[in-house]
């Protein structure tokens, strides 16, 4: 399994595929199949069981949904210039206090543009 780049919530654009080219944003992330779900691509139709609610309503017929695609597919937009970037990670040192007041030092990953070198 390879480390995901993408994040929920980025602001991604499609690079290979019937939707190359489509910008939107990622609506959920499957790291176990290294896919995620961008809104407004892969579109897929799904027919849904009629029913009915307890208020009586209909429920059911055709709905349209994003299906996964394979993270490869897609490359995160630097916010910086709008232009799709590869994702590059800086160790970053921050101070942590504990309950007791004292301090300690950590050491965090930061997600970095590539293009840029601007913070994610």
């Amino acid at each position: 399994m390879t480390k995901m780049f993408v994040k929920k919530g980025d602001r991604v654009q499609v690079i290979s595929g019937k939707d190359r080219g489509v910008i939107g944003k990622v609506i959920d992330v499957y790291p176990d199949t290294e896919r995620v779900i961008v809104e407004g691509v892969n579109r897929v139709k799904r027919h849904a069981k009629v029913g009915q609610s307890a208020r009586g309503t209909k429920t059911g017929g055709i709905i349209t949904m994003e299906a996964p695609i394979h993270m490869s597919n897609v490359m995160v937009i630097d916010p910086e210039d709008e232009r799709p970037t590869r994702i590059g990670y800086r160790k970053e040192k921050a101070e942590k206090r504990r309950s007791d007041g004292s301090t300690y030092e950590v050491v965090r990953n930061v997600r970095i543009s590539k293009r840029t070198g601007k913070e994610l």
